[in-house]
């Protein structure tokens, strides 16, 4: 329990200078697990209480996720969604999955790391947007659209990875008829969720916890992903007031998420007996950086018509952060989960100044052609 607590303040005081400092605390939050756990101190050991909130930041990150899908938006703009989307997708999976694999990962391992490498973090490009004011930039409804997708993505990949062993459809139909019922209690139960959100005492909070934590536990009862479930209560909750739940259970995600965050990094194991190799981290790592840039330049081409505005779709989705870190917890093996959370810590740091600098960035590049210009004149005349 001591360990605990101290794990709990070390990162009261992370999240205060990296406010203050404007830059992502995610990255910051595992570096304190690492230090505090058996790769560093030693001080700090996971254990049943943090494995059991750990779990509850996953679930409600992801429940959170649910509440931010707007299918009829999405239908809306489908083009959109999917012109970007697929290119994002083809560019980053198959970069990730060939460098995993000729690395030395097994299939399932690449597929996992591939998958890892491809999600960028929500949160950052919405949190860089916002604080850098960028919304009103043509490219950040791309930006926006490639989240949703990634997101969609994420939410196949879920159903497809905890199917194991099942027979797929009878797996298939109890996700059906599961869903079945969340949209049905949420369409005809509209009013009375309403009412509840509307009051002004506890009762609002203790519901919307006890809902996310109901369904997780059914899901488990009937053998399908809770990850799966808790998404699709969010997109069921999402059609009465998104607001109000995202307000009832934003103390709980944003607790939670942290203890998640922390003790993924005390488990991590850097030690050469672990099978860590620094060369697979450092290529994945860049990597990862070079593909997101690849894949922003050709969606800026394709959707904007120009590399300038790639380019600002690379600085605002390079890093990568809550659910790559969240599919390690999931379905990653030690070493696994060593290279995703070097990737997720090296994106967004590295991510935090390209989104907040880009605009520099681009004046830079732009400076820079016009010098060049007059010299391919005179070259040519001669």
């Amino acid at each position: 329990m001591e360990g605990f607590v101290i794990a709990l303040f070390v990162c009261l005081v992370l999240a205060l200078v990296t406010k203050y400092l404007s830059v992502p605390t995610i990255p910051f939050y595992i570096l304190a697990g690492v230090i505090l756990g058996k790769a560093g101190l030693g001080i700090v050991q996971a254990d049943d209480v943090s494995h059991f909130f750990s779990e509850m930041g996953l679930i409600f990150l992801l429940f959170f996720m649910g509440l931010g899908m707007k299918p009829e938006r999405i239908a809306a703009n489908r083009a959109a969604v999917l012109t970007s989307g697929i290119i994002d997708l083809n560019v980053n999976m198959l970069i990730g999955f060939f460098a995993a694999y000729l690395l030395g990962f097994s299939i399932t391992e690449s597929l996992i790391v591939a998958s890892a490498f491809y999600i960028s973090s929500t949160a950052m490009a919405m949190t860089s947007l916002i604080e850098n004011r960028k919304l009103m930039l043509r490219e950040s409804e791309t930006i926006i659209w490639l989240m949703v997708f990634e997101d969609l993505v994420l939410i196949v990949f879920l159903a497809i990875m905890s199917a194991g062993d099942q027979n797929l459809f009878f797996f298939g139909f109890k996700i059906l008829c599961v869903l079945g019922i969340l949209y049905a209690l949420a369409l005809y139960g509209k009013e009375f969720l309403i009412s509840i959100l509307d009051r002004d005492d506890e009762l609002p909070i203790i519901f919307t916890f006890a809902a996310v934590l109901t369904t997780a536990s059914f899901a488990i009862v009937l053998q399908i992903p809770e990850t799966m479930m808790v998404i699709a209560l969010g997109v069921a909750f999402a059609t009465t007031d998104p607001d109000a739940f995202e307000q009832h259970a934003r103390p709980f995600k944003d607790v939670f998420l942290v203890v998640f965050f922390v003790f993924f990094g005390v488990t991590m194991d850097l030690s050469s007996g672990g099978g860590v190799n620094l060369f697979n981290i450092m290529v994945i790592c860049v990597l990862a950086i070079v593909s997101k840039l690849l894949s922003g330049l050709i969606t800026g081409l394709v959707i904007h018509g120009s590399a300038l505005s790639g380019l600002e779709i690379w600085a605002n989705t390079i890093g990568r952060g809550e659910f790559s870190i969240a599919l390690a917890a999931l379905y990653g093996s030690p070493i696994v989960g060593t290279t995703i959370a070097a990737m997720v810590i090296v994106t967004s740091i590295l991510g935090s100044f390209t989104a907040k600098y880009s605009t520099n960035l681009r004046r830079g590049i732009v400076s820079f052609g016009r010098r060049k210009a007059p010299s391919h004149r005179v070259h040519a005349g001669r």
